[in-house]
């Protein structure tokens, strides 16, 4: 099975970076592809539990997250990025990950194809 790692660095809301890897992640899984989403920089700020996306004039997608790791999707977050952005590993949504710069690197090595959004 073809391994697909997706990087993302943007915040959920302000762009739709979040919201394009979520639906290529879904694509890729749904294309029996081996997906793992990972969140660096700011885009750790997606699996926060609870978002609040009011004003934004973006969709929520604390769901399409949890869609994702439901069909199977890897997600995970950059140890550092959390500590960056005064995220805590309780107010993760379930089932994330927490990994290392060199979780990350061996992940991107044993990858087919990598996607940056």
């Amino acid at each position: 099975m073809e391994k697909v790692a997706m990087i993302l660095r943007k915040p959920p809301y302000g762009d739709t970076n979040a919201a394009e890897a979520l639906r290529h992640a879904l694509g890729g899984v749904s294309g029996n592809l081996k997906v793992a989403l990972i969140m660096v920089d700011g885009g750790v700020l997606l699996a926060r539990k609870g978002q609040n996306d009011e004003g934004t004039g973006f969709t929520n997608l604390e769901a399409t997250l949890n869609n994702c790791r439901e069909m199977g999707i890897e997600v995970f977050v950059d140890s550092l990025s959390l500590l960056e952005q005064s995220l805590e590993k309780e107010k993760l949504v379930d089932g994330v990950r927490i990994v290392n710069e060199s979780d990350i690197a061996a992940m991107l090595e044993g990858a087919d194809r990598t996607m940056i959004f």
